[in-house]
């Protein structure tokens, strides 16, 4: 093989080698240090672009489970408060429609019994201004035709979809009048408990003076029935937001496996097999040392030369 002063191919081999090893080994500690293969648009255009796109999706989930955490709280709040309105032989409709069964008994005080009603009427009127939460009342609401009025629904924000570029939020309605005990600000009331028959809700209805009277009787019986009523509507409304709360928990649980699901697939796209990475690393490391020593091998072929000439 002839040797030339002015073209050492060895020693350009030998570099060219060493260059392509050190950017092999430079994109191998890249990937160690940040634990992904594809950390950039120009690691893989394609695979950034969907992993960038599901990462946005997935904060969109992350906003959908703070929205649900909030409304299963706004949820639970009203529905603990038709619970207690209903409540039980102590105290709610339940005990009020007891004490106006009783208060057909011939001769009782009704005066005394009226006292009871009183406060549990006072008590029920509590607790429903008292289901508030975030602002947001249902149990207790403004039919007035003004900004302060209630909304008649409200969207409970319960999903996030994207089918190309176009997403798509789902929502569960809540209709407030479904669950409304007590209305304020419009002509008429219209809620479960100050609806009035007659002029008489269970709100108001007194029995103070009632007697034993036939006609008083058959009164008590009305009021009874509208009692009876009323338990069955409350009912009905908490059985309905307990329907809700179902709903919300089995999609809160969805959207957090969701989560997980993109989370995953996004790795599956960019994350680095850390294994293979560090069995790459040795070897590159290897190989530049390997070619380290060539160039020096290659290079000490001009030395080689000149002591041609000294020993002539």
């Amino acid at each position: 093989m002839s040797s030339s002063l002015l073209t050492n191919s060895a020693a350009m081999t030998a570099l060219q080698t060493l260059r392509s090893v050190s950017d092999s080994l430079k994109t191998t500690e890249n990937r160690i240090s940040t634990g992904q293969r594809v950390s950039t648009a120009s690691d893989n255009a394609a695979y950034w672009s969907i992993a960038t796109s599901m990462r946005s999706d997935n904060a969109a989930l992350s906003a959908i489970s703070d929205s649900l955490g909030l409304s299963a709280a706004t949820v639970d709040t009203e529905y603990t408060a038709l619970g207690s309105v209903i409540g039980d032989k102590n105290s709610g409709l339940t005990k009020l429609q007891a004490l106006l069964v009783e208060a057909k008994t011939a001769g009782i005080d009704r005066t005394k019994i009226q006292a009871d009603i009183t406060q549990i009427q006072q008590d029920m009127n509590l607790k429903a201004n008292s289901a508030t939460f975030n602002g947001i009342n249902w149990l207790s609401i403004n039919t007035s035709a003004t900004t302060l009025a209630t909304p008649a629904t409200f969207n409970l924000v319960s999903s996030y979809s994207r089918v190309g570029g176009t997403p798509t939020i789902g929502s569960i309605t809540v209709t407030t009048a479904n669950f409304a005990l007590y209305t304020t600000g419009g002509a008429s009331t219209t809620g479960i408990l100050d609806t009035q028959t007659a002029g008489v809700s269970v709100a108001n209805m007194t029995i103070g003076t009632l007697t034993d009277s036939a006609t008083d009787q058959t009164t008590l019986d009305g009021y009874i029935a509208q009692v009876t009523a009323a338990i069955n509507s409350v009912a009905s409304a908490a059985a309905n937001l307990g329907a809700v709360k179902n709903r919300i928990a089995t999609n809160t649980e969805f959207v957090k496996t969701l989560m997980d699901s993109v989370d995953r697939g996004v790795g599956q796209l960019v994350d680095a097999d850390m294994n293979a990475e560090s069995t790459r690393l040795q070897a590159l490391q290897t190989q530049q040392q390997l070619g380290v020593q060539a160039l020096s091998i290659a290079n000490q072929n001009s030395q080689s030369i000149l002591s041609l000439f000294r020993n002539g």
